[in-house]
């Protein structure tokens, strides 16, 4: 499908994204001095921002909370390009996940999606799914009900779609075959997953299975593309910045995308990239 996404629909989550970024240990019961920002984030929400910055349309579909920070994060994308729509729920709380960076040499993620996983199938409309739609749907959204008949729903009304595996946790929470078996009541006509989640998860008939192979590039069907050769200061977003590419440009753009994603700080694009696009 790469290079063929009119309009890309993400649906999952809205969350406030704190990156926190630090060298070496935390300190116990003091102070660990570190870089700290916040903004949009949300696989989905990543994925949307970056197809925008590349120069794409993008819809994300996700259910937040009647509350200051679903407000502040919905006005943030649609100021940046996005299509944002979704019920507001009066009830609950937007989500939060908070990325620690740098210390230890590793990077964790501290996740709590609030509303997020409420997305009711009934509060879809058709119209968010019309004619030239691809669906890009993280694994998250298929781990909860309601928002994985939600999901469902809107692949039967979307006219391809691509899937991310997402999180290893959420593979060994499901268990590999119940994983393989959402896959196939998807029916992506794309994969994308890394070494160790492809290792688990079988991906017999998919179209077009996408292995991220992190500094070393990635691998489209057995056809491996090396990756830009660049200083990495945080990870966190760069498979989401390498999807939304894969999805406008093929992998290319993709690696283009995920080079400038590891470049800066933080999952969202920093500014508009579509002259990357144009440079491929």
């Amino acid at each position: 499908m790469s290079g063929a996404a009119r309009l890309v629909c993400a649906l999952g989550d809205l969350l406030l994204d704190v990156v926190v970024t630090g060298d070496g240990p935390v300190t116990t019961a003091a102070d660990t001095y570190s870089s700290i920002s916040a903004g949009p984030g949300g696989q989905a929400a990543n994925v949307a921002s970056w197809v925008v910055a590349l120069g794409g349309e993008a819809r994300l579909v996700a259910k937040r909370a009647e509350d200051p920070v679903g407000e502040m994060l919905a006005r943030g994308l649609m100021q940046a390009g996005v299509d944002v729509v979704g019920p507001v729920g009066p009830g609950g709380r937007t989500g939060v996940v908070v990325s620690l960076s740098g210390f230890d040499n590793e990077r964790s993620m501290l996740t709590d999606r609030g509303v997020a996983p409420l997305l009711d199938e009934r509060e879809l409309d058709r119209a968010w799914f019309g004619t030239g739609c691809w669906l890009h749907l993280p694994l998250y959204s298929l781990v909860d009900a309601p928002i994985r008949a939600a999901a469902l729903r809107a692949r039967r009304w979307s006219t391809g779609a691509s899937l991310d595996l997402s999180s290893l946790t959420v593979i060994n929470a499901l268990g590999p075959q119940q994983v393989s078996r959402l896959v196939a009541e998807v029916a992506p006509d794309i994969v994308f997953a890394n070494e160790a989640e492809s290792a688990l998860v079988p991906l017999e008939g998919v179209p077009t299975v996408v292995v991220k192979l992190g500094s070393r590039g990635v691998l489209v069907n057995g056809e491996i593309y090396g990756a830009e050769t660049v200083a990495a200061l945080d990870t966190t977003g760069a498979g989401d910045a390498f999807a939304a590419g894969f999805l406008l440009g093929g992998a290319e753009l993709g690696l283009a995308a995920a080079a400038r994603a590891v470049a800066q700080r933080g999952a969202q694009p920093p500014a508009r990239l579509s002259a990357v696009r144009g440079a491929i």
